[in-house]
């Protein structure tokens, strides 16, 4: 645990940490989270003066703490701001962060003090009113942010900020209230179970009061309260700096001077500079290179377990690919997917079958969840298709972005379905990240299909399926919608009893199989490797870089 903060919770909560330590630990491109506790200089002959390049993607929003449900953002943000708390790097448990304590007695309302002392980047104090002001701003449906619904709607007051539709009746949740600057209140509409592991999302950060002059603005050249602060302008498609704030009150005191997030349009590319040392710290390898990074990389490869999942989705805001009866045709689509062949011969066995839509090491990881629609069968795949109408127009377009590691999974995918349904089946690239997911994102996907994946923000079940799957969620990008899936995430998020509630989300994921919104391809591992110009690099639970513990050498 970082530092000696207590969080001293009710029945419900302390249920919570148990069940987190017991945890053990994770896509490339879709989520964010973590970090271990760092000392302020670093060891093995390095500097904390250093600077280290790693390998990202231009975001997709503006640098907006609530606006960001993707990795490429998410990184940076993570780096930029602190919340109330961090996650372990081994388990994924939340760590304290600004809280210095959180008390409940009935996982509904909440007494939270933070740690005084604290500054943003531009010098003011981070107080209680800049976090309730912050989340405030982030849930008001006129402000657009995509991590209003789900990360603030537990909040009391949130369908008033944010209703279903029509303007906001209210300004401010009711349900927050700051009582002095270290202190606030929140009241939830019901018990959460989950609500501790939430504060660590980064949509929780604080603001200071400069963002509210010019929100877009700040999101070019964001002030946040974390261990770097921006370091120049932001670059874009080329890249972003951050530098160390020598004001970080953290307990992770960075070991390194700063990075050098570098935008890639080409994995190949990445890894060509990582093996030449013009790149220091990688994401994931290339697939290409799966059968050789370890020689190339020696000591310095690394290949371990990751909180994340690898999915394709369907456009089910398309009649063709949602009308009654076509879930027989999206489960004819998964059988005809040969996994096993694929993780084995694409990605050299550093893939494992995803039979299930949670990653395993997370609570309430249940596996074979799929069923047999996990499992290659030509016979059974046709003849379910065959059920369900066919494909529609007898061929499947899969979007997804060329500048990352998947043109080769993807032509192996669609190779399989076609051989196997004789249907065409062609990967579309969009040139960038940022491109896919504003096609994904703004539900204009056409020709069926389209690449998602998700890495965790929390060890629990419910963020792998409520955040994606739940009606009108932020990350639903299949516009799927199961009244029966909605009433069991609600009945799981409103019980105060962890175990039980991990259970009702269990029960909730098994309806996934009858509908198959999306398709659970493989899991991760971090197959990824650093250069000879840094040292003490290490991945946490979630497949992230432990981004301040970098030694960057003389």
């Amino acid at each position: 645990m970082r530092g000696s903060t207590r969080v001293k919770i009710g029945t419900a909560v302390v249920a919570i940490a148990l069940a987190a330590t017991a945890c053990s630990s994770s896509d490339d491109d879709t989520k964010s989270s973590g970090s271990t506790p760092g000392a302020s200089a670093g060891g093995d002959g390095g500097t904390a003066t250093g600077v280290y390049s790693y390998q990202s993607g231009e975001p997709q929003n503006p640098l907006q703490p609530a606006n960001a449900n993707e990795n490429q953002g998410g990184r940076i943000l993570q780096n930029l701001f602190r919340g109330l708390y961090t996650f372990d790097a081994k388990d994924g448990h939340p760590v304290p962060a600004m809280a210095q304590s959180v008390d409940t007695k009935d996982a509904q309302n909440y007494t939270i003090k933070i740690k005084s002392g604290w500054t943003f980047h531009d010098g003011t104090p981070v107080t209680a009113k800049s976090f309730v002001d912050a989340w405030n701003w982030g849930a008001n449906a006129k402000n657009k942010q995509l991590s209003a619904d789900p990360w603030f709607a537990d909040i009391e007051g949130f369908k008033d900020v944010h209703p279903e539709s029509g303007d906001p009746t209210a300004q401010t949740m009711s349900g927050l209230k700051v009582v002095d600057d270290t202190t606030f209140t929140v009241k939830l509409y019901g018990p959460v179970s989950s609500f501790t592991y939430k504060l660590g999302y980064i949509a929780f950060a604080p603001l200071p009061q400069a963002f509210y002059s010019d929100p877009a603005k700040f999101g070019e050249n964001p002030v946040g309260n974390g261990p770097y602060q921006m370091d120049g302008a932001w670059e874009h498609k080329v890249h972003l700096k951050v530098k160390t704030f020598p004001g970080y009150k953290g307990d992770d005191k960075p070991k390194n001077g700063g990075i050098d997030f570098k935008f890639y349009t080409s994995a190949e590319a990445a890894y060509t500079d990582l093996v030449s040392n013009n790149l220091d710290v990688m994401d994931q390898v290339p697939t290409t290179q799966l059968g050789k990074y370890k020689q190339d990389l020696g000591s310095r490869a690394v290949d371990q377990p990751q909180a994340s999942i690898q999915m394709v989705g369907f456009a089910l805001y398309d009649p063709a690919w949602s009308a009654p009866g076509k879930e027989k045709v999206r489960q004819g689509i998964s059988l005809a997917i040969d996994r096993d062949t694929i993780t084995k011969t694409v990605f050299k066995g550093s893939r494992s079958p995803a039979d299930s839509w949670v990653s395993p090491g997370i609570n309430g990881f249940l596996k074979g969840t799929c069923g047999d629609f996990c499992k290659f069968d030509k016979d059974k795949a046709k003849a379910l298709v065959a059920e369900g109408g066919g494909v529609p127009n007898n061929k499947i377009t899969l979007i997804y972005n060329g500048d990352a590691n998947h043109k080769e999974w993807v032509d192996a995918t669609c190779n399989s379905i076609r051989q196997t349904l004789n249907v065409e089946c062609v990967g579309e690239p969009k040139p960038t990240f940022k491109e896919s997911r504003d096609i994904i994102q703004n539900k204009k996907v056409t020709g069926g299909m389209f690449r998602t994946g998700w890495q965790a923000d929390y060890p629990l079940n419910g963020n792998f399926l409520a955040d994606i799957y739940r009606t009108g969620a932020a990350s639903n990008d299949s516009g799927y919608s199961n009244p029966k899936f909605d009433d069991l995430t609600k009945q799981a998020d409103a019980n105060p009893d962890l175990s039980a509630a991990v259970k009702q989300y269990q029960d909730a994921e098994k309806l996934l199989a009858n509908d198959m919104p999306q398709i659970p391809l493989w899991y991760y591992q971090s197959t990824t490797g650093y250069s000879t110009k840094v040292s003490n690099v290490t991945y946490v639970w979630n497949g992230d870089p432990d981004f301040t513990n970098v030694v960057v050498k003389k």
